[in-house]
């Protein structure tokens, strides 16, 4: 379900970002269209869009020519704003972050954070969930008592080495 969006891009979290994301959420809500409605048009999948629009993911050349075409956004404005030259700057706001969603998130890793790591080196040894090997889902899944939010990360595991 999209909506309409008007942003002031002198607030947070788009003061850290270029100014061509801006137009990209403008142009998103203007046109009606969902992460995964731009997802199919570019090739990729709606978490990875999103974390597009946020600066935090690399498009290609012709990953961002297709979002300025599904976008009706200038190809030149958005390959000068986030294209081959511009360098993301992963991991955006305070710690611990501000808005509701985000906090829960961050609450998650306080509060299950070691029984997670604890688990993950009883099933597979000493070694972290990849973050840059990893995808994203976001499902929403019926229930009778109010629906659920199924989020998966699905990471590659990466031994430490001993050498």
């Amino acid at each position: 379900m999209a909506s309409s969006l008007t942003l002031n891009p002198q607030a947070a979290p788009f003061t850290d970002l270029p100014p061509i994301c801006a137009a990209l959420f403008e142009a998103k809500a203007k046109k009606g269209l969902t992460f995964d409605a731009i997802g199919k048009a570019v090739g990729r999948d709606e978490v990875w869009v999103a974390s597009l629009f946020y600066g935090q993911a690399k498009g290609t050349q012709e990953e961002l020519e297709k979002l300025s075409q599904v976008l009706e956004i200038p190809n030149d404005l958005v390959q000068a704003g986030i294209g081959e030259a511009w360098i993301p700057r992963r991991g955006l706001g305070p710690v611990p972050p501000q808005d509701p969603v985000l906090y829960r998130l961050f609450e998650g890793v306080l509060v299950y954070g070691n029984a997670i790591k604890a688990i993950i080196h009883e099933k597979f040894g000493d070694g972290i969930m990849s973050m840059i090997d990893c995808k994203v889902n976001i499902e929403r899944k019926p229930d009778p008592k109010g629906d659920r939010v199924l989020l998966t990360f699905d990471g590659k595991f990466l031994p430490y080495l001993k050498w």
